[in-house]
């Protein structure tokens, strides 16, 4: 394997106010880099995280403190993969984290299947939960510089939580179409007009 740039930001804030500290923190955190130990991270090199480091290190000298940014390789291939693998166990451990939350989103499906729930409030509701699962996964996946092991396991679960939307949704519109066509066999013309009308209201 070629060897891999990073960049190496070690840095030393004040340590009070405390709130400094957590907020460069979960700034570098949010980038995907990974803690060699305490204040010093690693990140890839790429022009952007250059950016975005300079940018930290700035903030640390304002904030009264020393941050130093270098370019560095590892020393070997037993080093490289020390810190490939920090990485990759990072993103398995969101990606771990997300799979749990579709599991939890199948079994609430399940639930409200089982109960006959069969609303288009619960559908919207269950359509903005997956919509938040993705936007997870993708914002994992960003930040997924080496390929972590869980990334598939992640992508499959979530397109089997969008095929079992699709299952709930169809057993709503089902259950909408059973109650509208009883209900216009119960009804006279104008009753059943006004009903339609209620019934299109809903699913627009």
């Amino acid at each position: 394997m070629d060897a891999i740039d990073w960049l190496l930001l070690t840095y030393k804030v004040p340590p009070e106010p405390s709130g400094r500290r957590v907020a460069i923190w979960r700034r570098l955190k949010g980038l995907g880099a990974v803690y060699l130990q305490s204040g010093a991270c690693l990140l890839p090199k790429t022009d952007d995280h250059v950016r975005r480091l300079k940018i930290v290190e700035n903030d640390v000298s304002q904030m009264g403190g020393e941050a130093v940014l270098m370019h560095t390789i590892a020393f070997d291939a037993a080093q490289r993969q020390k810190v490939l693998d920090r990485f990759m166990q990072d993103r398995n451990e969101q990606y771990s984290e997300l799979l749990g939350k579709c599991s939890g989103f199948e079994r609430e499906l399940d639930k409200e299947i089982s109960i006959g729930k069969l609303t288009y409030a619960e559908l919207e509701e269950e359509d903005a939960d997956l919509r938040k699962l993705v936007r997870w996964f993708e914002k994992i996946h960003r930040l997924d510089f080496y390929g972590a092991p869980l990334a598939q396991e992640a992508r499959k679960a979530l397109e089997t939580c969008k095929a079992r939307l699709d299952d709930y949704a169809r057993r709503v519109f089902d259950a909408h179409d059973e109650n509208r066509d009883d209900a216009a066999q119960q009804l006279g013309p104008c009753d059943e007009d006004h009903a339609q009308k209620r019934i299109q209201h809903v699913r627009s």
